[in-house]
């Protein structure tokens, strides 16, 4: 039986987008049904990822394994250790994962509770000042606010303060980390920290 779409095709239909299609593929009649199927086939684990990516937004953002992959440039780690439970103490220094919880959420609903990793930098009792744009915690710089997001909306310095107890000053190592210097995401309180990370690489 031959499968030559030159053959198969009727006269009238051989100019047709659906035939050069057919020709193109050079399977005959049956060969694209097989690679429809296959297509879908190959779709599957990205739906499945694209899935998962979904639930992990919308459902429980919350991370469940103790091995934490970053793909942002906020911080220059790849891969850390994530240690769950809230320590009694942070230190000045500490790598944290928490939830977030700032103000930035009322316009990206997509923000709410999503796992932030980020480095401890002002404890309580620590004194923020803002000059201009630029940061201080006790008079060290954490760097310069931006004035707008990557869409154009506005951002605002973090209002000079002393850190309260239980909150956290934190900042990414990367200019644009989106982290305390900015009101919008703020101060980080004690019960959003999910647990202390310990950087593998």
């Amino acid at each position: 039986m031959t499968t030559d779409p030159t053959i198969l095709a009727p006269r009238h239909a051989r100019n047709g987008w659906h035939y050069r299609a057919l020709a193109a593929i050079g399977g005959g009649i049956a060969m694209p049904v097989r690679l429809v199927r296959l297509h879908w086939l190959g779709l599957l684990p990205v739906l499945a990822i694209w899935g998962c990516a979904l639930a992990r937004v919308l459902v429980d953002p919350t991370p469940h394994l103790p091995i934490l992959f970053n793909w942002t440039p906020s911080l220059p780690y790849t891969v850390a250790l994530l240690h769950y439970g809230h320590p009694p103490i942070l230190q000045r220094g500490d790598f944290i994962v928490y939830a977030f919880a700032g103000d930035a959420q009322r316009r990206y609903p997509g923000l709410r509770a999503q796992p932030f990793f980020k480095q401890v930098t002002g404890i309580p009792g620590d004194r923020v000042t803002v000059m201009g744009r630029q940061v201080f915690v006790n008079g060290v710089s954490m760097g310069l606010a931006k004035p707008t997001t990557f869409d154009r909306h506005p951002l605002n310095p973090i209002a000079e303060t002393v850190i309260p107890p239980g909150y956290y000053y934190v900042q990414g190592a990367h200019s644009d980390s989106f982290d305390s210097r900015y009101r919008e995401s703020g101060l980080v309180p004690m019960r959003q920290v999910i647990g202390k990370v310990t950087p593998l690489f």
